[in-house]
């Protein structure tokens, strides 16, 4: 599964590191890319999503950034 390049026409914004899984962007490990998508595997190369963080100290900051969006809501 090789990159095609549909993935750049998703490509996310960069706003802040900590806030990309909570804004909905999802990383895509064979393109090396966030995108805005709302599928589970890429448009691309068809590899599954990351949708969390992996570390211990980005899941926590996660989980609380996504309480908070979830209150403003």
């Amino acid at each position: 599964m090789v990159c095609k390049g549909i993935c750049h026409k998703y490509r996310a914004v960069w706003i802040s590191q900590t806030l990309r899984y909570a804004s909905g962007h999802k990383r895509c490990l064979g393109c090396d890319l966030y995108l805005e998508w709302d599928g589970l595997h890429c448009p691309c190369c068809g590899k599954k999503l990351r949708c969390k963080p992996r570390t211990g100290k980005s899941k926590q900051m996660f989980v609380e950034q996504k309480m908070g969006l979830q209150k403003i809501q």
